[in-house]
């Protein structure tokens, strides 16, 4: 790897002008196709084996115009109703525009006889249920916004109105373009403090930008054949950045120090590239690894956001290793112009001290280093004893978006549970059939009614009437218990009268925590159905989970009991709590994995059994006080309206096990370049605290520059309007805080100076079995720089002799 690497440094270098020009093209390129092919992402729950799934499956097939759920289109009047005259012409507009929209297939006026369960009680707020035949995944932003357009006849009546469901989140998706800014602005200056030159400064912002559009070009691309999450996008630019830089970070070091010590620019360009560009090679695959093992845990949802983040980590590490070694090579020795000094000193003056003085400190009194470190990881992990995980939910979205507008509107409207609503669909062994008995009942009541009208007849005729006179003067006398006697008919001859499906929804309206319950909707073959079950709780809300717990462990069971259906909770309520559970479930076997390719990874690249089995131990200690704190800030609400939130919101089932794929590749990183340091040092002298002190001081300002960089672009994401987004954003910068600080400053250097010698143990038969890896090709240069030096020796040899 050393050597490709020094040649691709070396040709980059001197080929600058054709590597980056193809850099560009294929930016543009990339961003060109991307750009016409549009977004497509979709949040997509599915997961084989659980209820949820195989409602929608069931849905699917059967009952299609319900298996995407509808869309809330909200209206609310402040003064009057909206049934008043003027008001209903508006919304009967609105559902007319909205049945010529495209890939609109049904609409309920909300202002109808048959829309009444969409009307407040109040008739001042109410929806319109949209169906699509489009589903999450194939809906665009375009499309969407064509709905909530249609709605403008609404508007002009002076409503607030206002788009849930998918279409209200495809329309609600929060830019990221603020966070961008201020992440890149705080890396500029944090970048020309390390470098002082703000050339040397714009290459790793240069390097990460374009591997960042290349990164969500791709991410577009692959949206168009599979299902990818909204948030990926988000979590890919957060990941690109903030790697892309420290990656250029740690090579523009390397290679400003090298040429300082009088080194030939392109000899320096390509042994930078070889020696730490190999080092960002090798944490940028541990980060790969880490996060596309999140294969393993079977679920697709966070297969997918695992695998596209590890793009941008891709990208970043080619970025770094092509694209970085050609801009070093157009720029040549202009790296040292526009110098910034922003301090007493430019840091090209001198070699900083400060680190080797805190790392003799350590190492003099190991013990209270380590046990203060140890302190300060136990108090902020402690709140996660108390983790839950939860799921999304809209009310806690910006308030400007329209999702969160429609959540508000029909909460007020008619309770917060109807904005989470179950979707219980059954299956029917035999194809439902009326009710007999009511039949038999109205068959009863119909013959009365009958001997009734007969005996208003002959009273008629008793008085005189004709026989026509006296069968009007019954039908009259007659005509309400008549009406409401042949509704009663039609109802009970419906399939949805069936006694099996009558006692499982009597069963389901019991049931403590369900507000109410639609009558069946049945396919047209009669062989499967869906209710509507609408909660008393809001969808992310702990009692919501015991609802749904409750109803398929134990109303849902014993209603079907005897019978021949086959009844599944679904909905996107249901499918959430599936995904935590399912989360919760492969937790334990992910860290797991995580922790055992990573072991593997560092037993190769430091000989040593010790030293991975430490930097387990580490990272799992710095993982679990970031989770404490994103436990404490989210899960319990403290410090929330610091952060954009009005209060206390579920962890998102999906964010720790994504945070600790992340964190555990990048705190990686550090732990890499840290120790390959000391690694190289005690080569040298065989000085186990003296390798652990130079190595920390060699590394301490680049480490601490980089982790800097990477919490102020992760930070600075919590601006953004997404919950989910500002849990990732707290998480990863207090995790990456914590590993560079407490950490590696302190329990790394206090750890290693306590393991002495036996930190770099490894078993003779295992150093015989494993290949030997060199993560900065110290051999390869040794080699080749020997090689140099007898070809320097021979050639002043063989001008000597005569011609």
């Amino acid at each position: 790897m050393t050597g490709l690497l020094y040649h691709l440094g070396r040709f980059s270098a001197r080929r600058h002008w054709l590597v980056i020009a193809t850099w560009v093209g294929c930016v543009v390129a990339l961003a060109a196709v991307s750009h016409a092919v549009g977004e497509k992402t979709s949040d997509n729950l599915n997961l084989p084996g659980t209820d949820s799934t195989r409602a929608t499956d069931l849905m699917g097939k059967r009952l299609p115009a319900q298996a995407n759920g509808s869309n809330p289109l909200t209206l609310k009047v402040d003064s009057g109703k909206l049934t008043d005259s003027k008001n209903e012409k508006a919304v009967e507009q609105t559902v007319t525009a909205l049945k010529h929209t495209p890939h609109v297939i049904s609409v309920v006026d909300p202002t109808t006889k048959e829309g009444a369960p969409f009307l407040s009680k109040d008739k001042t707020i109410g929806y319109i249920p949209v169906a699509l035949d489009l589903g999450q995944g194939d809906l665009t932003t375009e499309q969407a916004q064509a709905v909530l357009d249609a709605a403008q006849p609404a508007r002009d009546a002076g409503m607030q109105v206002a788009v849930g469901g998918y279409v209200g989140k495809t329309l609600s998706k929060p830019s990221t373009h603020v966070s961008e800014a201020i992440g890149l602005g705080a890396a500029m200056i944090i970048l020309l403090f390390a470098f002082g030159t703000a050339t040397a400064m714009a290459l790793p912002i240069a390097t990460a930008v374009l591997g960042l559009v290349s990164t969500l070009a791709v991410i577009r691309l692959v949206e168009q054949v599979t299902d990818v999450p909204s948030v990926s996008p988000t979590l890919a630019t957060m990941i690109g950045l903030g790697v892309g830089i420290d990656y250029a970070l740690f090579i523009v070091t390397r290679h400003k120090l090298q040429l300082r010590e009088g080194m030939e620019m392109r000899e320096s360009i390509a042994r930078a590239t070889a020696t730490a560009g190999g080092a960002v090679v090798f944490a940028g695959g541990t980060v790969v690894i880490a996060l596309c093992s999140l294969f393993f845990a079977g679920i697709p949802l966070v297969t997918t956001l695992g695998y596209t983040a590890a793009v941008a980590v891709v990208v970043a590490v080619l970025a770094a290793t092509t694209l970085l070694p050609a801009l070093l090579g157009a720029l040549g020795p202009r790296i040292h112009s526009l110098r910034v000094k922003l301090g007493r000193t430019h840091p090209d003056d001198h070699q900083p001290h400060g680190w080797a003085r805190w790392a003799r400190g350590v190492a003099a009194r190991p013990w209270r280093s380590m046990v203060a470190g140890l302190v300060v990881l136990a108090v902020l992990a402690f709140p996660v004893l108390q983790l839950h995980l939860g799921q999304n939910d809209t009310g806690a979205m910006p308030g400007s978006t329209t999702a969160r507008q429609a959540y508000d509107t029909v909460t007020e409207g008619f309770g917060v549970g109807a904005n989470g609503p179950m979707l219980v669909a059954v299956k029917l062994g035999t194809k439902a059939k009326p009710d007999q008995k009511n039949l038999d009942a109205i068959s009863k009541q119909e013959q009365d009614l009958k001997a009734k009208q007969d005996e208003i007849v002959q009273q008629g005729l008793a008085l005189g009437l004709t026989q026509q006179q006296a069968q009007q003067q019954a039908q009259q006398q007659t005509k309400s218990q008549s009406d409401q006697l042949a509704r009663q008919k039609q109802q009970a001859q419906s399939p949805a009268t069936d006694p099996r499906l009558s006692t499982l929804q009597k069963d389901i309206e019991k049931t403590d925590g369900v507000k109410s319950v639609s009558p069946p909707t049945l396919d047209k073959a009669g062989n499967a159905a869906v209710y509507t079950v609408v909660p008393k709780t809001a969808p992310s809300s702990r009692s919501t989970e015991d609802l749904v717990g409750n109803l398929r462990d134990t109303v849902v069971p014993n209603a079907v009991q005897g019978t021949d259906l086959t009844a599944y909770v679904g909905g996107q309520t249901a499918a959430y709590i599936d995904l935590a559970q399912r989360i919760s479930d492969k937790l334990p076997s992910m860290i797991a994995i995580v922790v055992g390719l990573s072991f593997i990874v560092l037993l190769l690249a430091f000989r040593s059994v010790v030293v991975p089995a430490k930097a387990a131990v580490m990272n799992l200690l710095s993982v679990a006080a970031a989770y404490g704190v994103v436990t404490l800030v989210f899960q319990e609400g403290h410090g929330v309206t610091a952060i954009g939130l009005s209060g206390a919101i579920p962890i998102v089932s999906f964010v720790p096990l994504l945070m600790f794929a992340i964190l555990f590749g990048l705190s990686m990183d550090y732990e890499v370049f840290l120790l390959t340091q000391m690694q190289e040092h005690y080569g040298e002298h065989r000085r186990p605290v003296r390798a652990v002190i130079d190595g920390l001081a060699d590394t301490g300002r680049v480490i601490t520059s980089a982790a800097l960089i990477m919490v102020c672009v992760f930070t600075s994401f919590v601006v953004n309007g997404d919950p989910i987004v500002k849990e990732f954003g707290v998480g990863l910068a207090v995790a990456i805080a914590i590993d560079a600080t407490v950490v590696r400053c302190l329990l790394v250097p206090a750890v290693m100076t306590l393991l002495g010698r036996a930190a770099w143990w490894m078993p003779a038969w295992l150093d015989r079995l494993l290949p030997r890896v060199s993560i900065e090709g110290k051999g390869y240069f040794a080699t080749r720089d020997a090689a140099a030096a007898a070809e320097a020796d021979r050639t002043p040899e063989r001008e000597e002799v005569p011609a």
